[in-house]
């Protein structure tokens, strides 16, 4: 009981001080990784491991999130690459395609590729992680597009490798998050991200003015994302629910070649017709 006890303080300070601040929304969360990393690595036998090694990390590798956009990754993410032979991933046919694409350490058939599974840690990535660190060796983080951890499942795996002892490094590159934050015009200071909403049309009309409402009281930017082949209902459904006095910015294809960023207030987006929107992934903001 000691144990889980400190295990429970030790999970909740990282999150605290390190993710996010905690609150009672967040308990489910906690548990989640609590139960996890009990099941691949019991508290006591955590005690008994040596903490210091210093030669094995785990580094989180962006990935572009536009097609043929290797440009936009940091040369430090072209030279771990270069390197490591071992990947936890989000999906394992996408990661073969971006390290052959940067460049592999050797042939892929060589290399190992472990999913994180649909609960964002596998047994078998967890035991990846445990090997690895066991023997001293590197391993890579990758999403499917964008920052691992964010808006993305791996942020178990971390916790993982913080509570193991590993070193965990976050290496520089693209999110769409935060680049379609940058070229909002919206507030920078103060933001929240929603992952995605409701596809029916009158509970996203309801969340959307709900958001509004947080934004313009907390001085709060409000940001989500949908996918390609909802995008269109999801301007339409702003324009016909937001104040007229509120900016709503939609981002498709962030670092592509059919880049598009529009951001203006709702009365402006009524102006004239409602521009159709390509199916590319999309930011939407508001605020």
């Amino acid at each position: 009981m000691i144990f889980k006890d400190l295990q429970t303080r030790v999970i909740q300070n990282y999150f605290a001080f390190i993710v996010k601040p905690f609150n009672d929304g967040d308990k489910f969360v906690l548990q989640r990784i609590v139960d996890f990393t009990e099941r691949v690595m019991p508290f006591s036998e955590l005690c008994r491991v040596n903490l210091s090694n210093p030669m094995s990390t785990l580094f989180l590798i962006p990935v572009p999130i536009a097609d043929d956009a290797l440009n936009t990754l940091s040369p430090s993410v072209v030279e771990v690459v270069g390197r490591l032979d071992t990947f936890i991933v989000e999906r394992a046919k996408t990661a073969r395609y971006w390290v052959k694409a940067i460049g592999a350490a050797r042939p892929l058939p060589e290399m190992v590729f472990v999913e994180i599974g649909e609960n964002g840690a596998s047994d078998e990535a967890a035991k990846t992680l445990n090997d690895a660190f066991k023997n001293g060796r590197d391993v890579g983080l990758m999403s499917e597009a964008g920052c691992p951890g964010v808006a993305d499942p791996g942020a178990l795996i971390v916790a993982l490798a913080h509570r193991i002892g590993m070193r965990v490094v976050p290496l520089s590159g693209p999110s769409s998050i935060l680049l379609g934050l940058m070229a909002s015009g919206l507030s920078g200071q103060k933001f929240a991200f929603h992952g995605y909403l409701s596809p029916k049309r009158p509970e996203l009309a309801s969340t959307l003015r709900r958001l509004e409402t947080v934004a313009k009281q907390q001085q709060q930017t409000q940001i989500f994302i949908e996918t390609p082949y909802r995008a269109q209902m999801v301007l339409e459904v702003a324009a016909e629910s937001l104040q007229a006095d509120t900016r709503f910015v939609v981002a498709q294809d962030i670092t592509g070649i059919h880049e598009r960023i529009i951001s203006q207030t709702i009365r402006d987006w009524k102006k004239q017709p409602l521009p159709a929107l390509a199916k590319a992934p999309a930011i939407f903001l508001l605020g």
